[in-house]
């Protein structure tokens, strides 16, 4: 019996690798012989850096500027003139030194890592958003970039309110000449209520009168963008992505918003794994009504489901009702909450679970 281990991290307890370790650990214990390959992935937020070291991709590092203008030492992932570059890694709430920032926090850095793949002679360029601590529609990275910003002092998505004119004439002369490809899991537009500073403002520390000046703030931005590139995008599903990025992706970068689990999947060579399983394994922390919304789960089971190969899940917990679990294609969920109802303490003991499950999965599959 061939398994293939796909899932993605459990956010706060185990990285996607680690998932698949322990997995991997628990079925081969339990069905000693069994094939098993693991396949980290991620869907184009946090983790999608391991995901492509994982599948062979070679890490070059890269100092840039993390949210709060502090120096971080960050990379991106190189693999046949193919980057791939994760922004929660150099512009992420994870890299704030101190308290969040939802006014001054910037994507000058992620600008920085793309300007050193442009510079290092790479031909394509997968960006993956998610997980941002800024607000300020990409301007950072655009300015990263060689993009004069005229009326703005200082950075961040606030600074945005007094932008007058915006200057490409100084872009980075190889964004011509490279495909760019940005992963998103999202579908908010730039503005209004379903845009980047009223939803996703607060999970970034905004008050309502933060979210109030962002929103007018990204509003001047989208004005002297379209008017420097002729592009009017402010209302493309996805141009909200990781505070407003997606929209100077889209814009001033003219790259190609895409799903990103397909095209992670499609990066670290899960088709090519699939064929030769009979039975898929993928899971995530959390099972809920956004999986659904181009989470990895979600996009792997459906590539499962189109193979005519079985697959399940593991999860942190499953908040998910039977329909919608065989909406998702998915053959059973095994929950670590079944196991240890306690959230803290599965959290915890998540490693020692995933072992428990994985023999679950190898009684009741591999028998």
């Amino acid at each position: 019996m061939s398994v293939l281990i796909a899932p993605d991290k459990f956010k706060g307890s185990l990285t996607a690798r680690q998932v698949c370790e322990h997995l991997a650990a628990g079925i081969i214990g339990r069905a000693p012989g069994t094939q098993v390959a693991v396949l980290p992935v991620a869907d184009g937020g946090e983790g999608t850096l391991d995901a492509a070291l994982a599948a062979g991709f070679r890490r070059v590092a890269v100092q840039a500027e993390g949210p709060d203008a502090r120096p971080v030492a960050t990379s991106y992932a190189e693999r046949d003139g193919v980057a791939v570059i994760e922004l929660a890694d150099v512009s992420g709430l994870g890299r704030l030194a101190g308290p969040p920032a939802p006014r001054t926090a910037t994507s000058y850095g992620t600008g920085q890592v793309i300007r050193a793949a442009l510079d290092g002679g790479c031909r394509r360029i997968v960006l993956g958003l998610g997980g941002s601590a800024c607000t300020d529609g990409g301007a950072g990275l655009a300015e990263a970039l060689g993009a004069r910003l005229e009326g703005v002092t200082g950075r961040g998505g606030a600074a945005l309110s007094t932008i007058d004119r915006l200057d490409l004439s100084r872009l980075h002369p190889r964004l011509t000449e490279v495909e760019i490809d940005i992963a998103i899991d999202v579908d908010n537009p730039l503005l209004g209520p379903y845009g980047a500073a009223a939803v996703y403002g607060p999970q970034k520390g905004a008050t309502p009168r933060d979210v109030a000046d962002l929103e007018a703030a990204l509003a001047r931005w989208s004005q002297a963008v379209a008017a420097a590139t002729g592009v009017e995008a402010a209302c493309v599903p996805g141009a909200g992505a990781a505070g407003g990025v997606g929209y100077a992706g889209l814009t001033i970068l003219r790259g190609t918003l895409r799903s990103g689990i397909e095209l992670v999947l499609d990066l670290v060579g899960f088709p090519a794994h699939l064929a030769a399983a009979k039975l898929v394994v993928t899971g995530e922390g959390s099972l809920d009504h956004q999986t659904a919304r181009g989470k990895a789960p979600a996009g792997v089971a459906a590539m499962a489901v189109a193979a005519g190969t079985p697959v399940v899940a593991v999860a942190g917990r499953s908040l998910l009702p039977p329909a919608a679990i065989e909406r998702l294609g998915l053959d059973r969920v095994y929950p670590l909450s079944a196991l240890e109802p306690d959230g803290r303490r599965s959290m915890r003991r998540a490693g020692a679970l995933l072992e428990l499950v994985g023999g679950q999965i190898a009684d009741d599959w591999l028998a």
